[in-house]
C-alpha cells in the first residue's frame, strides 16, 4: 500500500507530496477549498492554518481530529475531487 512519507508546502494551496513508492506529486488543494465551502474546511482557506498539515498514518491531514484528509489514490494521481 502506498503511503505519504513527506510533504512540503510550496505556495498558495500547493503541497509537494512524496510517497513510499518514491514518486512525488504537487497537489493544488485550492480548487477543493473553493468548491467545497464548509465551516470545517473554511478555516484552511487561511494560509496560516493551511500550512499546519502533518503526516499521520501514512496520509497528510489537517486538524487535531483530521478535519481534512484525502484518499491516497487521489493524492498519488496529483488531483483531488
Amino acid at each position: 500500500m502506498t503511503r505519504v512519507v513527506d510533504a512540503q508546502y510550496i505556495s498558495d494551496y500547493k503541497i509537494r507530496i512524496s510517497f513510499s513508492d518514491l514518486t512525488q506529486q504537487v497537489v493544488d488543494f485550492g480548487p477543493f477549498l473553493a468548491e467545497h465551502p464548509h465551516l470545517q474546511y473554511d478555516k484552511y482557506k487561511n494560509p496560516a492554518h493551511f500550512k499546519k498539515f502533518k503526516i499521520e498514518s501514512g496520509n497528510i491531514v489537517w486538524g487535531k481530529d483530521w478535519d481534512l484528509i484525502f484518499p491516497i489514490d487521489q493524492l498519488h494521481a496529483g488531483k483531488i475531487s
